[in-house]
């Protein structure tokens, strides 16, 4: 399967952090919930929306300078 010119090439960390990120945004939040002290919806929803942009954030940083594009 060949690339198409400029498509980015990821590589297993990017997908690895992605994955981290993911995950984080809604098992952080559930794991609290259940071990720590009850939260509402909402509460759990907006954490998780956080999470999820700061993690966003951080990948975009840590990882806009390794993407390669296919020449």
């Amino acid at each position: 399967m060949k690339r198409k010119p400029g498509e980015p090439i990821y590589l297993k960390r990017h997908m690895l952090g992605l994955a981290m990120a993911l995950l984080a945004s809604f098992l952080l939040p559930l794991l609290y919930h259940r071990y720590i002290q009850q939260l509402s919806f909402s509460t759990r929803f907006i954490a998780g929306l956080f999470i999820a942009a700061t993690g966003a954030i951080a990948l975009y940083f840590t990882y806009r300078a390794s993407a390669q594009n296919e020449p």
